[in-house]
């Protein structure tokens, strides 16, 4: 009898991904057999990037991890993760502060999908303090300090966002 695969999803806007994000997918992806990069529309966000070039973004910052994929989030979360058969929804958790909205989302998620387990990941302390957002606050004010919490793909994209 074949095994089952064990299907993670990664959910998120990722505008941008950042080493954060990976050191996350890295982890998952030690865990589970397949991650889906799940990259949400997130208009409600204001991202600066639009959807298409985010989702190409996570794939070169994704090359060479084998078991990793990279797709649209439509739907809610959860029920994408039941389309895909996963197991589990991946979150990254930084800090205390993010943990109540975490904790609760965890929550709803279960009460929808009792099946779908939902795994909280830290990232190695480096990159406790990194977030798109953070990113986005750096490379406004210093560019070149930017570069080292994102991938090598994301840099000249930020500069070209920046004119």
């Amino acid at each position: 009898m074949a095994s089952k695969l064990r299907i993670a999803v990664y959910p998120g806007t990722f505008d941008p991904v950042t080493l954060g994000h990976l050191d996350v997918l890295r982890r998952a992806s030690n865990l589970f057999d397949r991650v889906i990069v799940a990259v949400a529309p997130s208009d409600s966000k204001n991202p600066w990037f639009p959807l298409e070039e985010r989702l190409t973004m996570a794939r070169e910052a994704c090359k060479g991890m084998k078991n990793v994929r990279i797709e649209t989030l439509t739907g809610l979360t959860v029920e994408f993760a039941q389309k895909h058969r996963a197991i589990a929804i991946i979150r990254g958790l930084r800090k205390f502060s993010d943990f109540e909205f975490e904790f609760d989302l965890a929550h709803a998620n279960r009460l929808m999908a009792p099946e779908i387990e939902t795994v909280v990941l830290m990232p190695s302390q480096d990159q406790f303090v990194t977030s798109s957002s953070f990113v986005k606050d750096i490379a406004r004010h210093k560019l070149s300090q930017a570069a080292a919490f994102v991938p090598r793909c994301v840099l000249p994209r930020l500069k070209k966002r920046l004119g």
